[in-house]
């Protein structure tokens, strides 16, 4: 019994050390998101800080409440990506565990 205890705290040691690098490998990741078809770009970190805005152009002789709506739109699109990615990859993580499908630990 003993024996069987010191593998499960190794485990989980091991699984703690795992998400932690992870947590930080998502933390520095640079995720973009879009809108306009391509036309608007933001690049965010996985800490949702935004790196970069690229904006076309073309679209400077745009009303001024269609860009704000264009940008706006590629941050939401960026987010999502942010937050699909570091669930993916930590749902990796989560299955290392043998915890049931469906059970979400983020």
């Amino acid at each position: 019994m003993k024996s069987g205890l010191g593998g499960l705290m190794k485990k989980a040691q091991k699984i703690q050390t795992d998400f932690q690098q992870a947590q930080e490998e998502l933390a520095d990741m640079e995720i973009t998101g879009e809108s306009g078809g391509g036309m608007v770009k933001v690049t965010m970190t996985g800490r949702h800080d935004v790196r970069r805005v690229d904006i076309d152009p073309g679209l400077m002789n745009e009303e001024k409440e269609m860009l704000e709506d264009l940008i706006a739109a590629a941050i939401n699109d960026a987010v999502r990506r942010v937050e699909k990615n570091s669930q993916d990859k930590l749902s990796n993580l989560a299955g290392g565990l043998g915890l049931p499908d469906g059970l979400k630990l983020f």
